[in-house]
């Protein structure tokens, strides 16, 4: 056995102090439906419902053995690193500063203070996380705190191993394969580190954000690049840049390997798991699953683990998550209708709609001309089909109209 394997069964040991280990599942919705045994291994059930807890004790664990006097920890997170490592310091009973960006949702913000109690002080400072990252930097130096990176450090990743540990054992046998959400990196390169030293038959395949793919630019360039832009939707994934040291434990993987999310699909996956099984997961936490469909024909007759990275769902977002599931599913369009401004012209429109479309917005955005209006109008229905046939009696009365579902800019001013 290798000598992280090792300190991957040490860290595991170590968080039995913590939490018993999250359930492996097996998914019968999922194993009718691809032919195959689909296990979840369900870390949106840790006590801070991410596996970042794994990460950030297992490091802070690691700098307190080497070093018995160090009492301040500092982070920069808006999200599950923080209540990880939020839950960290209030187990060992050590101070903790974690900066947060002046725009985390107030939600994040409570669940951290929850978790860190009294042990734990949160600056929220900087309208983005670079800003955030480089204020906590600058307080940690000159506090002389120890920073706890979320990624891009040996300790986090062993933590992250545990991961692997726990699937082998509760398993009893080694997975076909491992689907796992990549952000930073460090849960992949935790959990194929141990992995691939202990059940080397065990394949693997990689999942991101289409609005966050670093690890897809790593692979292609041979090393870490920056992102000019990130979508921040998936917010516990989308990472300008992958992780240092996780990438160099990761250079083995191929472009074959790691595959695509967009964020409008990851809201359909979402939303299935919410009311077809009960499991509430966040955009990050939806990933492995989400991308089944595509390799549908590989894992037919196989054994599957999915990694379920993370249950931190703000319900608040709900309405946005539904929205954006039905426009990728086809279910819901937002069109500029040119009404003509005569008699009979509204009930000629309303007339085209079939018995399972609803309108969902109606909105005069202004008379561009004496003889019409413009009208912004979104449609629900039932099946994509209903789109296609009103856009065809549409054509077929004359009425002049523009889809501008899919126009970002439009839509980030009008819907």
């Amino acid at each position: 056995m290798t000598a992280f394997a090792l300190s991957a069964l040490a860290a595991t040991r170590a968080l039995r102090a913590l939490f018993d280990p999250t359930p492996l599942q097996r998914n019968d919705h999922l194993s009718a439906r691809y032919g195959a045994e689909i296990w979840l291994k369900r870390e949106d059930l840790t006590p801070v419902r991410s596996y970042k807890i794994r990460g950030a004790f297992t490091a802070m664990r690691k700098l307190r053995e080497a070093d018995p006097t160090a009492d301040h920890f500092v982070c920069a997170s808006a999200g599950n690193h923080a209540q990880g490592v939020a839950f960290a310091c209030r187990h060992y009973g050590v101070k903790g500063t974690i900066f947060m960006p002046v725009t985390t949702p107030q939600q994040k913000i409570d669940k951290t203070r929850t978790f860190g109690g009294d042990a734990i002080e949160i600056v929220l400072t900087g309208d983005y996380f670079d800003q955030t990252l480089a204020a906590s930097q600058a307080f940690c130096a000159e506090a002389k705190a120890h920073f706890l990176a979320p990624f891009d450090d040996a300790g986090v990743i062993e933590g992250q191993a545990s991961v692997g540990v726990e699937i082998l054992d509760q398993l009893s046998q080694a997975p076909d394969l491992v689907i796992l959400p990549v952000g930073g990196g460090g849960l992949a390169a935790g959990v194929t580190g141990y992995l691939r030293a202990t059940a080397p038959e065990t394949q693997f395949q990689f999942v991101e954000p289409v609005g966050g793919a670093s690890l897809t630019a790593a692979v292609a360039a041979g090393k870490p690049v920056t992102l000019d832009h990130v979508d921040s939707f998936v917010d516990g994934a989308s990472v300008a840049r992958i992780g240092a040291l996780p990438f160099e434990r990761l250079d083995w993987i191929t472009a074959e390997q790691v595959h695509l999310a967009p964020e409008d699909r990851i809201c359909v996956t979402m939303l299935e798991m919410l009311n077809v099984e009960g499991i509430v997961l966040e955009p990050a936490g939806a990933l492995s699953i989400d991308v089944l469909p595509e390799l549908a024909d590989q894992i037919r007759g196989k054994t599957v683990v999915c990694v379920t990275s993370g249950g931190n769902f703000d319900f608040e977002r709900l309405p946005e998550v539904k929205e954006r599931a039905q426009r990728f599913s086809g279910l819901k369009k937002y069109f500029i209708l040119r009404m003509p401004q005569r008699p009979g012209a509204l009930r000629e429109f309303l007339q085209m709609l079939g018995p399972d479309d609803d309108i969902a917005r109606f909105e005069y955005l202004k008379k561009s001309a004496r003889n019409f209006g413009s009208v912004l109008i979104g449609i629900e229905t039932k099946s994509p089909d209903s789109f296609t046939r009103l856009e065809a009696q549409l054509d077929a009365a004359g009425f002049s109209y523009r889809d501008i579902t899919e126009d970002q800019i439009l839509a980030e001013f009008l819907i």
